[in-house]
């Protein structure tokens, strides 16, 4: 593992538990060079599946990308970063489950959207605006009416 501080590759373990949830490991660990002390979490690796991008191109699940999306969506709102992981490991969940190899980004942003809207409308409809790529006002608009019902 490499120290995220100094760049150092040699580092010991100083705790080691299981995740509330059970389904990965928190590890606190110390660089052997600088002493700062850094966490790292292990998760077990599922099928890996492969994103098809609305252009064609095909790429590999990256779980980092998906939270960094959420994360944006969710910046300055009152979401923890506890929360934010724990939608990451819905959705991740999720697209498991599908059952399938190749997964479309459209599905993701679908499963993405469902999950924040039940979660904070304000990050729903700054993800929504990403996702929908709304090219003016009036549809970005009648987004937000559908959202309020009217």
């Amino acid at each position: 593992m490499r120290c995220p501080y100094c760049g150092h590759e040699e580092d010991r373990v100083v705790d080691s538990r299981p995740s509330a949830d059970g389904r990965s490991v928190r590890r606190r660990r110390e660089c052997s060079s600088c002493a700062k002390r850094f966490t790292t979490y292990e998760y077990i690796e599922n099928v890996s599946l492969t994103i098809v991008k609305n252009d064609g191109r095909r790429e590999p699940f990256d779980r980092q990308k998906l939270q960094r999306g959420i994360e944006l969506a969710c910046n300055k709102r009152p979401i923890s970063a506890k929360k934010i992981a724990a939608l990451v490991e819905e959705i991740e969940e999720e697209l498991q489950t599908l059952s399938k190899k190749e997964v479309t980004s459209k599905e993701i942003g679908k499963v993405v959207m469902g999950k924040l809207k039940q979660t904070d409308e304000v990050a729903y409809v700054r993800f929504a605006s990403v996702y929908h790529k709304f090219k003016d006002i009036n549809e970005f608009m009648n987004e937000l009416k559908g959202l309020l019902g009217s």
